[in-house]
């Protein structure tokens, strides 16, 4: 099997020769993905996860947005899996999962603990926690792992996972030093984890919200947005293999150069004007990618 390399220092640094790179893969990888076959059987589960009583209004209202039971079946999930689901934030797909792996599979949750965390992390672990106890019958097998920036990104035991999923955290995992200088350093540290955690031909399915192509990170950052080949790029150097793309969450209306949170759901911009021209834009431009660990 292919072990990468270990983190050298230097890939760190941001230069313009990664650009580059980037744009070589955006030329020879961004192939859409065929889909491999979901049995019938599967299909309907996931159609009943997306479809229960468990799911929140205002989470289910994204629905026509985010497209659940594409993007999973995009990924190939499968329900006598072990998945991870990591930095769940309120439990959006959460809902969804659990109840689909309840009882064949197990799903993992690697998000901030509750201890040793203040202010929004704390209070956002806190409610997660909560959201899980509330509801035993959905969320009772479900196991949390913890997953803290900056120290702690650990996922498991080496090939234990059938598969890990992310969805809008990858401009959480990249750094800002205080000279405005965007390095993807828990991004690898990230990927590595992810690597070593799943099996071999476990896959790790990532959504992101997507910067247009060659834009340096430290533009791209702000707008909580990465270009989709550098993502790949990244996904590739820590030892996965890119099995396909997909289009799922593609929104043309998003000019890819505004903040992410001025789309809706969030709308944070406090102008009328300017919150009716984002509603009129839609949700971000997200990309759907799909990587597996290699066999051999």
């Amino acid at each position: 099997m292919r072990v990468p390399a270990p983190i050298a220092p230097h890939r760190f640094a941001f230069a313009p020769a990664r650009l580059l790179l980037w744009a070589a893969v955006a030329l020879t990888a961004l192939a859409p993905a065929a889909y491999a076959s979901t049995p019938p059987a599967v299909q309907r589960a996931l159609e009943a996860a997306i479809n229960g009583p468990q799911r929140t209004p205002a989470f289910k209202q994204r629905d026509p947005y985010r497209h659940p039971l594409k993007t999973l079946e995009f990924f190939g999930i499968r329900p006598n899996m072990r998945v991870i689901e990591v930095l769940p934030g309120g439990g959006w797909y959460t809902e969804i999962l659990a109840p689909f792996l309840h009882a064949q599979g197990q799903l993992i949750e690697a998000t901030s603990p509750v201890a040793g965390t203040s202010g929004w992390a704390h209070r956002s672990a806190l409610a997660f926690e909560h959201k899980l106890a509330a509801d035993p019958a959905v969320y009772g097998n479900v196991r949390r792992e913890p997953f803290e920036l900056p120290g702690y990104l650990h996922l498991g035991a080496p090939d234990s996972a059938d598969m890990v999923v992310t969805f809008n955290n990858m401009h959480d995992l990249m750094f800002e030093n205080v000279h405005h200088e965007v390095t993807p350093l828990f991004l690898e540290a990230f990927l590595r984890s992810a690597y070593h955690v799943l099996k071999p031909g476990g896959v790790l399915g990532i959504v992101g919200h997507r910067c247009a192509p060659g834009t340096p990170l430290e533009k791209c950052f702000p707008l909580a947005r990465l270009p989709q080949a550098f993502v790949i790029h990244e996904a590739e150097a820590a030892g996965l293999r890119l099995a396909g793309t997909s289009e799922i969450l593609a929104n043309p209306k998003d000019p890819r150069d505004i903040p992410v949170f001025f789309l809706p759901p969030t709308l944070a911009d406090h102008s009328a004007a300017a919150r009716r021209r984002y509603a009129a834009i839609g949700y971000a431009d997200d990309y759907a990618l799909k990587f597996v660990k290699p066999a051999d």
